[in-house]
Formats: structure tokens, sequence, C-alpha cells
């Protein structure tokens, strides 16, 4: 492997951006570039070239996309390995993660064992608590669980089972070979944000392409940094609750439709479950739109964004 591109999209953050960087200038690996793509508009790409530097430390270009539209999640990612289409490798990092020095390093080892097609780590929060070491999409409940979830980061995780056990990684930190991309095509830019990566990584095995696990990659993760959607339920803004709900019926029916009907009622009855009996009453009607946005295959980014 030569080069890998880290794939960053970021939204008017770049305070954030800037300490993701810092982290990647520790990588043990150090044959890398960076490329952003920044999707707060104009002003906002302008703000963060003044604040990050060309290169980092170890030589490492920085290279922000040049485009001021609001791409979305994965049309950022897309735009990002467009940028950087020659790489041998593309690792999809959000801007509120913290990688740990042999993150990387333990990533493109997994992969160059030659049995899987991209790669995911250890996600975890500041407090030390796993966010997951990836995930378990269940179609007909629309539902998709972390795997590994609220176990201490310095537990040993059981890698063999956790890679029979996931079918799809987190979009927060995962590692994708050109294989990957070639096999399966680009991240569907229609969900605008949210799910995404659980689509591309049922599409990509549907194609045969395998995924893997690092336990030595990890990385620490601000869930949330840019959206809100880490907030305490209650206080949930609108955006994540709306996409979330839609983009699940959107993976059911772009990889398994015939389980669309099952999936959509069992969707409704798991987000009554969560919003309404916690007294979220605003947030179960931004379910409730969300979903309903789903069952009309409504994609794209909701008219009422501004």
């Amino acid at each position: 492997m030569t080069e890998v591109a880290v794939c960053i999209v970021s939204f008017r953050d770049p305070a954030l951006v800037a300490q993701c960087l810092t982290a990647l200038a520790r990588s043990t690996f150090t044959d890398f570039a960076v490329v952003i793509c920044e999707n707060g508009g104009a002003a906002a790409r302008r703000a963060l070239q003044d604040r990050l530097p060309a290169t980092l430390p170890g030589g490492q270009p920085v290279t922000v996309v040049p485009q001021s539209d609001n791409l979305g999640y994965a049309g950022g990612v897309n735009a990002c390995i467009a940028a950087r289409r020659n790489a041998a490798a593309w690792w999809v990092l959000n801007p509120d993660t913290t990688p740990e020095p042999a993150a990387l390093a333990a990533l493109v080892t997994r992969l160059g064992r030659g049995d899987c097609d991209a790669v995911g780590g250890i996600l975890y929060h500041p407090g030390g608590r796993v966010q997951a070491y990836g995930g378990r999409w269940y179609p007909v409940l629309a539902r998709a669980t972390s795997i590994g979830v609220g176990a201490w980061i310095d537990a040993p995780p059981d890698a063999a089972r956790v890679e029979r056990d996931m079918n799809y990684l987190l979009g927060a930190c995962m590692l994708v070979s050109r294989a990957f991309v070639q096999a399966a095509g680009p991240m569907r830019d229609d969900y605008f944000l949210y799910a995404e990566e659980i689509e591309w990584c049922l599409r990509a095995q549907q194609h045969g392409l395998q995924l893997g696990f690092a336990p030595d990659a990890r990385v620490c993760h601000g869930q949330g940094g840019t959206t809100g959607s880490a907030t305490a339920i209650r206080q949930r803004p609108r955006l994540p609750i709306f996409l979330d709900e839609r983009n699940k019926l959107h993976v059911v029916r772009d990889t398994t439709p015939a389980h669309l009907p099952i999936a959509a009622l069992s969707a409704l009855i798991l987000g009554a479950a969560r919003f309404a009996r916690r007294g979220a009453v605003r947030q179960w009607g931004d379910a409730l739109a969300g979903w309903w946005a789903g069952i009309r295959n409504h994609r794209g980014a909701p008219e009422w964004i501004a």
C-alpha cells in the first residue's frame, strides 16, 4: 500500500477539524494525505483554509475540496475520494474524532492481510466507554445496533467474533480499499446524512466484498459534535431525528425491498417506544415526519433546510 487518503467531511467547525489534524500528525503510519470537504458554504471553506496548514509536520498535504454547495455527508465523502482517486485506500474519518497514533497503522495492517476489503476499528467516547466495534443491521426491524457498546476501552474484544457479527462499519472511521470502491461504487448521496455507510457496506457485501475489524485501531469520537445527535433525547434537534428515521427505510428499500412493509411497521412501533414513552413529544413529531418521508421515498436534503 502506497498512500491512504484521509477523507474528512466538515460543516462549519474548523476547530474540530484542526483538532483531528493534530491527532493525525502523531500517526505512526505516515504515508497519507488529507482531503477535506467543507459543506458549510464558500465563507466556511475560506475560514477553514485560513485555519489549517497546507501540510502536516510530517509533510502530508492537506487539501480542501474547492466546492461551495452542501453535498451532504455521502456527497462530501465521494468528493474527497474523487479528489484523491489514485490513492490505494481511503480512510473516511469524522472531524470530531481523535485517532490514537497507531490507529491508521492498525487499519492498514488489517487491510493488508488480503481477506477483507474495508476495515473498522474501535470507536470510543472520551470517558473510556466503547461506542462501537462495528454494527449490525436488522432489515426486518429497520434497526441498526452497535456491537460492543458500553464496554471499557481497555477490555480486549474478540476480533473474530466481531467480524462474524457485524455487517456494516461506522462511517466515523472506516478504511476502504480501491477494490471496495470499484466494486460497490460511491456512497449514495441522496441520503444526505445518516445511514449511508450502512447501505454502502450492505451493497458491497452483495458484491462479495468482506469487512474486517482492527482492535488496535482506537479512535476517540465526540459523537454528534456537529449535528447535536448525541444530546439528551428531549433536547435533540430536528435534523438528525428526521433523517435517521427516513433513511432507515431507504436502507431497507435499497438493499432488501421485500422487507419494506414489515420494516416500516417495525420502525413506527420502535419509534413510538423510543420517543413517545420518554415524553419527547416534539422529537416524536420529527420522527414521524421522517418516517413518512421514508414511506414516500423522499431523498436528498429536506426542503426545510435553509
